[in-house]
């Protein structure tokens, strides 16, 4: 089976390429990419829990709304996230997500590489077969 996700490294960014059955999926695997960057693929308890709610003007927007609200909750709240069930309504552009995960711990999780932000730049969402997502991240 082909990985969810890949990295892809740029200048002075590092990106996500994810892959999924649907673009559900895609959008899951690219916050799971997202995650282990920002711990270096440290085990993560899956005891608090968020609902996230989006809507966008297409799916584009609406993956860098989806990562850029992972990102503002893991740097306003100290939290990292570990499981990612998501439903998207393409026809609405909007989403569904629930997210778990664990206050960050520098005694339980690694320190991996700080993402400042989610970039527009190369920024691609395939939403027919083989699904996938693109995004850059600043750092």
């Amino acid at each position: 089976m082909k990985e969810p996700y890949e990295i892809i490294d740029h200048t002075a960014d590092i990106g996500i390429r994810a892959f999924g059955k649907n673009i559900s999926e895609a959008f899951e695997n690219a916050a799971k990419g997202m995650f282990d960057i920002i711990t270096d693929e440290s085990e993560i308890e899956n005891i608090g829990q968020y609902d996230i709610v989006l809507e966008a003007p297409d799916l584009e927007q609406l993956l860098v709304d989806w990562l850029s609200e992972l990102l503002f909750l893991n740097t306003s709240k100290n939290i990292v996230f570990s499981f990612f069930k998501v439903e998207i309504d393409d026809k609405e552009n909007r989403l569904k997500g629930r997210v778990f995960g664990d206050k960050y711990s520098i005694s339980k999780h690694k320190i991996g590489t700080e993402i400042k932000a989610v970039t527009y730049h190369m920024l691609e969402v395939r939403n027919k077969r083989p699904y996938h997502v693109q995004v850059l991240f600043d750092i």
